[in-house]
Formats: C-alpha cells, sequence, structure tokens
C-alpha cells in the first residue's frame, strides 16, 4: 500500500471519527466506524453497506452466536428477524439495538439450560429405549419450545453419558483380561452413575468458561460478522488475539515457557516448554496450581476464578523481569517460585532437515520440514523461514544428497516475501508470483538473484491444508517445472493476501485504547502461469490418496464469501530444462501405491470416514451403538496397526546437527522424537522413489 493512499485513508477514517458522539458506548461505536470504513477503503472486494450485506451479516452473526443450535427458540429468531434489514443502519447510526437484544435473550437462554442440566444427570438414562439425535445442526431447526430444548439436552446429555458408559465398561473389561487383576468389578448400574458423574464434572466446566464470555468476547463475535461478509480471511483481532497472533508467526515469545489451562477455577500447568526460563528455575512442574501471581516484589494478585487469558497476560513480561507464582503443589503444599521471564522458542515451528536413504540404496535424500512459512515482523533481527530453509539446504548440500523433498504438509502459509526469497533458492531469476490489487492493477513479484542454491532434483510435499504461501511456492515450482508436486488432490486454494490494521494508530482517544487490529484482505494472487490458486489450489503431478480424499466441503470452496476464480495475463518465464519423464515417473508412483496394502488401506479408511461422517443420526440405545462403535474399531483397528509399522528408510542427521545434538541435549531429545515419526510416514518413502525415479 502506498504511503499516500495510507494518509487519505487515515484522513478519511478521522473525519468519519468525528461524525459521532463519544459517550458510554464509546469504544464499541469506535470499533464499529473503524473496522467498516477501513473495509471500505482498503478491502480487495468492493461490497456497499446496504440491506443485503445487512441480511448476509444477520444470517451469520446468528449461526455463530448459537452455534450448534444449543439455546435458542424459534420465538426469539422472531424477535430478532425485524433487524435483519436493520443492521446496516445501526452501523451507520452507531447503535447496537440487534446485539444488545441477541446478547440479553442468548443470556437468557444459557442460564435457563444451565438451571436443568443437573436435574437431568440427576436421574439414570435408560439405555433400553430406541431413540436417536440427530448431532448435525444444519439437520435442525431452533427449538419450538422450552420443552423442545429440555427434551433436546435430555438426550444430548444422554448421549454424552451413552459414549463416556461405554468407554469405562470397554476400560473395565481391558483390566480385566490381565492375569494380576484384583479389582472391583462394577456393575453397569455403578458404571453409569461413575459416567454420569463425569459427564456433570464436563458440564459444569463448560457452563464455567461460558460464565466467562463477557459483552467484548461477544462484541467480537459481533464485528466478526460484519467482517465476513467482506471473505473469511478478514478478521478483527482484540489486543490479546494479535498479540498471540504475532507469537505464533514469530515464533518466540517472553514469559516463562509453561502450558496452561483452566479446571475448576484453577490455572494449572500442563507441561512446561523444555529450555525454558521455568524449565531452567526448576521449581514449577506440571499438574501444580498457580493461585497468585506478583511481579517482582509487589503484592501478588489472586488468580483463582480469574479469565485463562487475563491469567496469562499476569504471568507473561517481559525478558528479564521477574514474576513470582504462589504455586499449590500436588501434595497439597504451597510454596512461591520466582521466575526470571526470557525469550522462550517455539521450537516445533521452525525449519528442520534430515538426511534419508531406503534400503536398497545408498543414495542420500534431503528431506527439510517447514511447517509454516514464519517471519518476525516485529523485529528485523528474528528469524524467518527463508533464512532458515536456505541454512537446511546448505547442510543438506555439504552432506552430498542427490536431491530434496521439501515438506510443506499442514503448512497453512504466513510471510509472502518469504515464499518468494524461498523459490529463489531453487531457481536462476524470474517472477514467482504475480499480485492483482484491489485498483485492478498487477504486480509481478520475482526473485532477482541469478544464483541457484541447489539445483538437483526436487519434490515437494503438498495436501488438503497447504494454503497461501505454500501454493505460491508449490505453484511457481510446478510452472517453472522445476519440482514434482507430490500430494492430495488439491491444496486448500486460498489465493489471497491479507495485511494489518492497527486500529490504534487511526484515532487520538487514548482513553479507549488498546483497540486491536483488523486483518483484511488486499490483495489477490496468481501463478506465473494466469491462473489463481484461489479456490482451486494446486493439483499435484503425482497424487496420494489420504482420508479427506472422497470429503467435498474441505478447503476455501467451502467457505462463506470467498472471492472467485480466475486468471490474467502470464507473466514471461522459462521453464527448467529437466532430465526426466515426468508421465514415466508419474506411473511408476502411481503403479507402487496401487501395489501398496498401505496406501489401499488410506484409500479404503477415506472412503469409511465419507460415510461415518455422512451419520449423522445416533442412536441412543446401549446395544446398538455398542455394535456400532465395535464395527467400528474393528473397521479401522487394521488400519491403526498398519499405520504404526515403521518403513524401511533409514534416517541421518547432517554432520552439523550432530555436534550440536552434542552440546545440547533439548535439541537432541527434540529429533529424535520427531525421527521416530518420520519412520512410519509412508509418504515419505514414496516420495524418495520419486526422487530416485526422476534421477
Amino acid at each position: 500500500m502506498n504511503n499516500k493512499f495510507k494518509i487519505i485513508g487515515v484522513a478519511i477514517l478521522f473525519f468519519v471519527l468525528s461524525a459521532f458522539n463519544i459517550h458510554d458506548n464509546a469504544k464499541d461505536k469506535v470499533l464499529v466506524g473503524l473496522i467498516t470504513q477501513s473495509l471500505q477503503i482498503y478491502h480487495y472486494k468492493k461490497s456497499n453497506i446496504n440491506d443485503e450485506f445487512s441480511k448476509n451479516v444477520y444470517t451469520y452473526y446468528i449461526e455463530a452466536l448459537d452455534y450448534g443450535k444449543k439455546f435458542l427458540l424459534k420465538s426469539d429468531i422472531k424477535k430478532f428477524e425485524k433487524f435483519e434489514d436493520k443492521i446496516d443502519d445501526e452501523i451507520d447510526n452507531r447503535t447496537f439495538e440487534f446485539f444488545d437484544l441477541s446478547t440479553e435473550i442468548l443470556a437468557q437462554r444459557t442460564e435457563e439450560v444451565k438451571e436443568y442440566y443437573h436435574k437431568i444427570l440427576a436421574k439414570p438414562f435408560d439405555f433400553n429405549k430406541k431413540e436417536t439425535i440427530e448431532l448435525d445442526p444444519e439437520k435442525r431447526e431452533f427449538f419450538s419450545s422450552k420443552k423442545e430444548s429440555y427434551e433436546y439436552w435430555r438426550k444430548f446429555l444422554k448421549y454424552s453419558t451413552l459414549q463416556k458408559l461405554y468407554s469405562l465398561e470397554k476400560k473395565q473389561n481391558k483390566e480385566r483380561e490381565k492375569e494380576d487383576f484384583s479389582g472391583e468389578i462394577k456393575s453397569m448400574k455403578q458404571l453409569e452413575i461413575e459416567a454420569r458423574d463425569e459427564v456433570l464434572k464436563t458440564y459444569d466446566s463448560w457452563f464455567e468458561r461460558l460464565s466467562e464470555f463477557d459483552r467484548n468476547d461477544r462484541f467480537t463475535i459481533y464485528l466478526n460478522s460484519i467482517t465476513a461478509v467482506f471473505g473469511p480471511h478478514t478478521q478483527y483481532l482484540p489486543p490479546r488475539a494479535k498479540e498471540n497472533f504475532d507469537i505464533n508467526m514469530a515464533g518466540k515469545l517472553e514469559g516463562i515457557g509453561a502450558t496452561l489451562t483452566k479446571k475448576d477455577g484453577y490455572v494449572q500447568v500442563i507441561k512446561i516448554v523444555p529450555g525454558s526460563a521455568c524449565w531452567k528455575q526448576g521449581e514449577l512442574e506440571a499438574d501444580d496450581k498457580i493461585l497468585k501471581v506478583a511481579q517482582a516484589d509487589s503484592l501478588p494478585v489472586s488468580i483463582v476464578d480469574m479469565r485463562l487469558d487475563d491469567a496469562v497476560q499476569l504471568i507473561r513480561g517481559k525478558k528479564g523481569t521477574e514474576v513470582r507464582l504462589t504455586v499449590e503443589k500436588i501434595d497439597g503444599s504451597v510454596k512461591v517460585i520466582p521466575i526470571i521471564r526470557d525469550v522462550v522458542i517455539l521450537a516445533e515451528t521452525y525449519a528442520k532437515s534430515i538426511i534419508v536413504t531406503d534400503k536398497d540404496s545408498t543414495i542420500k535424500i534431503g528431506y527439510i520440514y517447514l511447517p509454516q512459512f514464519y517471519d518476525d515482523f516485529n523485529d528485523k533481527n528474528g528469524r524467518s523461514c527463508a533464512a532458515d530453509v536456505k541454512a537446511e539446504v546448505v547442510k543438506l548440500k555439504k552432506a552430498n544428497v542427490a536431491g530434496i523433498i521439501l515438506d510443506l504438509r499442514n503448512n497453512g502459509g504466513g510471510s509472502l516475501q518469504d515464499a518468494i526469497t524461498m523459490s529463489g533458492l531453487f531457481i536462476e531469476k524470474g517472477p514467482i508470483v504475480q499480485v492483482k490489487t484491489r485498483n485492478q492493477s498487477t504486480k509481478i513479484h520475482k526473485d532477482r538473484d541469478p544464483n541457484i542454491l541447489f539445483d538437483d532434483e526436487l519434490v515437494i510435499m503438498v495436501n488438503t491444508f497447504s494454503a497461501s504461501a505454500s501454493e505460491i511456492l508449490a505453484a511457481a515450482m510446478q510452472d517453472y517445472q522445476r519440482a514434482v508436486i507430490y500430494g492430495s488432490k488439491s491444496t486448500h486454494g486460498k489465493g489471497t493476501v491479507q495485511t494489518f490494521v492497527d486500529l490504534d494508530n487511526l484515532t487520538r482517544n487514548a482513553s479507549i485504547k488498546p483497540l486491536g487490529a483488523l486483518k483484511l484482505t488486499i490483495q489477490k494472487f496468481y501463478r506465473i502461469n494466469g491462473g489463481a490458486t484461489q479456490l482451486r489450489g494446486v493439483t499435484p503431478d503425482i497424487v496420494f490418496p489420504n482420508m479427506y480424499k472422497y470429503i467435498e466441503d474441505v478447503g476455501e470452496k467451502e467457505l462463506d464469501y470467498v472471492l472467485q476464480w480466475d486468471k490474467i495475463k502470464p507473466a514471461e518465464y522459462f521453464t527448467w530444462d529437466r532430465t526426466y519423464d515426468l508421465e514415466q515417473v508419474t506411473l511408476n508412483s502411481q503403479q507402487r501405491m496401487q501395489n501398496d496394502t498401505m496406501f489401499t488401506m488410506i484409500d479404503q479408511n477415506a472412503k469409511r470416514l465419507q460415510e461415518e461422517r455422512d451419520e449423522t443420526l445416533v442412536s441412543l440405545n446401549y446395544e446398538i451403538y455398542k455394535q456400532e462403535e465395535e464395527d467400528y474399531t474393528k473397521a479401522s483397528k487394521k488400519f491403526n496397526i498398519a499405520k504404526k509399522q515403521k518403513t524401511d528408510l533409514n534416517f541421518y542427521l547432517t554432520p552439523e546437527d550432530i555436534s550440536l545434538m552434542e552440546t545440547d541435549t533439548l535439541i537432541n531429545i527434540s529429533y529424535k522424537d520427531w525421527q521416530k515419526g518420520l519412520q512410519k510416514d509412508v509418504f515419505i518413502k514414496e516420495a524418495l522413489f520419486i526422487l530416485k525415479d526422476m534421477q
């Protein structure tokens, strides 16, 4: 976005904000003004905020308000319907009558359900009756009456208890099969009581979390119903959500390095991040309950019954500062644990590599795993995935690998620039991606470095969840004929570029800050061959079966208000002078997968998953449910056993990583665990064979 456009946009927003008075709902009014005006000024898709827009927002909001149709009545929806074409007017007037009414009614219905779920779970269920429950909310309507609501919740809690009862009976039968079993054999009546008790605890905890959901949380849902109509990747992020996004993108945060949860009103430690500040301090342990938090020697603040995200904000802090945690240990003792905060590195988000060979060959292949296209936008000296992948390629080249497998499976994207830079590691200079802006002008992003870091064979692995930057890289390498793309039938199909607007920069009113940020779509990207990846994604050269093969409603095409596929003029580029016959390589791979029992099982399991996914009407009769579960277990057992089998691949660390292992036990453990998973991955084995065929 050029500076002139940005200045004009900010000026317009300041003018808009001056057009209404600020009073009790000042922050809400400012947010609505800033967000709607930013959307209209910056968003790629030009949308008018009119009655049609209002109806779309209404539909989205009602679904989000009561996701699963668990609370609201038809009479409530009737009250809401008068606002269906009035939301645009409320946006213009900065009024919130619809939002306030919907929040009030939902709170009322939630309290009504809270009053009777205890009553329902106080009595035994009759699992001999032949009744059913529909689990798909799209196949149900909102409740006609409170009586119908009660009946749904009776069935729903019965279903939850049924699941738990089956699990308890199965666990007891497994224990009884042991030779040294000497425990109590509980009757089905006793197990049913135990199952209801556990379900009660589950829903006590669930309703406790619901009660912590305040007006600001609800208002965020309302705002995101407005942004969603512009597109699925346009979103308002409150300050804490934006902070968490930045942490995820950078792969690091400043704090103590403990994973926390909320249980029975207490903040409890789930695990300690190896190498983190609290790991080095040594006293904080999993299952500890944190009762109070103090900043250095200041007075401690109780976090019992505090929202988890509020507690986390007190515990997090700048590197080098001290936090003192009052902790209840598992034995009931209480102690104060002082911890000096530090940078916590989320190592699992970073690129890493390993060398792989098969039992019949000494040919070494490099394997690079990239979980996301990360970049630290707040630190120019921070880590970036392009630099990290470059370092991994250099290590693999030194080890004389004959080819590289770049694994982008489940990589949802991230930094566009890193995708461009990374593509340049494997080609001479040239176009990588074309980007079209809101005003329809097109810019070609190029790799301008004529050097090629790696010029041997390359296979890129993708799947349905490879999106955005992953698709840019895979598409460019496919268009250049530089790599063989190996994956599920198509990638995700996210062909848009987003940016953040810091809403604090758009208002002078310090009393309502922080406001958070708006993530919005500003561009659409296209392959260098002219076609968009939007909706269609990237179709691999060689397709492998996966669990979503027969399920259609996955990917960008199933989201609401998406941008459509189109194409533009191709860029000028020259294809790679490949030495292999892609048609023959594809044929060889298809024959291997057809003759491989594991790939056959994966395909059969995908068919079974699709069939079970369509069966949403579930029996509440114990014997029928039990038989269905046993049939399911029987069908999946063979697949699960096979999935755990190791391939005959061998994995080796590069000399640089071996040296690192000798000095860092944490990395040593991490790599060993990673290696165990790789040895069971049949897709990596086939990728290796594809590379061998390419040679």
